[in-house]
């Protein structure tokens, strides 16, 4: 049951990060830009800049392709969840009852984490996609998974100082 519990916590910790994916921003000509846009498709608020260049155009494709549902994990999923509840109706003390129930966690918990691995993986595409742009090409995309930093968006290709030395 506590395993059961955990999955559950793991899942809806997920959710909320999910909420944080649809905001995420980058930087060209000091504007915001929404990496994320309405449309159904991430990373599609770059594609008007990274569409000039294309290497990095192929990147943006390959990380689309990748963020699309793959049968095999809502397959695997389903099938987990049916194990789970049919352990749940399971006769109580049976040996099936166990075997469903930690079959069925067993199988939502390596499904969640081959999908998250998988999530993460893909995410190396767009960074590449944007350094691709960035080598030959301008504006310069700078690029803020996590939310604009807490200097105010400011990077340190953005920044001016002024210095001065004192000499007698």
């Amino acid at each position: 049951m506590k395993i059961l519990i955990t999955i559950v916590g793991l899942l809806l910790s997920n959710i909320a990060l999910a909420t944080q994916v649809c905001s995420r921003v980058a930087l060209v000509n000091y504007q915001e830009i929404l990496v994320d846009t309405s449309s159904t498709q991430k990373g599609e608020g770059l594609r008007y800049y990274l569409e000039k260049d294309q290497v990095a155009k192929d990147y943006l494709d390959r990380y689309q392709d990748g963020t699309k549902i793959r049968w095999q994990n809502a397959a695997l999923g389903t099938l987990g969840t049916g194990m789970l509840i049919g352990g749940l109706f399971a006769d109580d003390g049976s040996s099936t009852k166990k075997g469903l129930l930690i079959g069925g966690a067993a199988m939502i918990a390596v499904n969640f984490f081959v999908a998250r691995t998988l999530e993460f993986n893909n995410e190396q595409n767009l960074n590449k996609a944007i350094e691709e742009y960035n080598k030959r090409n301008l504006p310069k995309i700078f690029f803020y998974p996590d939310g604009l930093p807490a200097d105010g968006g400011k990077s340190p290709e953005l920044t001016m100082g002024v210095f001065k030395d004192w000499s007698f």
